[in-house]
């Protein structure tokens, strides 16, 4: 389908592209918004409002090839989806952690 981006599965996330995902502070900011639940990816931001869209986008890709996010189409616009199940099963309590740290 046009506009689809590709996403690990859940066999494929790895510890180590989790953490280094979340070791940055706006893509830890980012994380964080999606905790309450899906987002636009218009709505969604960093904690820096000068970042450029294209570093926003840049974190995003990060965070979607790490497993911790999956950035779909709906119509013309994109929704971030924290991808918390497939997280919690691989790394029980970090993202928790993480969320309230």
């Amino acid at each position: 389908m046009p506009g689809d981006l590709p996403h690990p599965d859940r066999s494929e996330i790895q510890l180590t592209d989790v953490l280094f995902a979340l070791s940055d502070p706006e893509r830890l900011a980012i994380t964080r918004q999606l905790a309450d639940g899906p987002l636009d990816m218009a709505a969604c931001h960093a904690t820096d409002p000068n970042l450029p869209k294209s570093t926003k986008s840049h974190f995003m890709k990060v965070l979607r090839e790490a497993g911790i996010i999956r950035n779909e189409p709906h119509g013309r616009r994109r929704m971030l989806t924290l991808r918390r199940d497939d997280l919690d099963a691989l790394f029980p309590g970090l993202l928790e952690s993480v969320l309230r740290g």
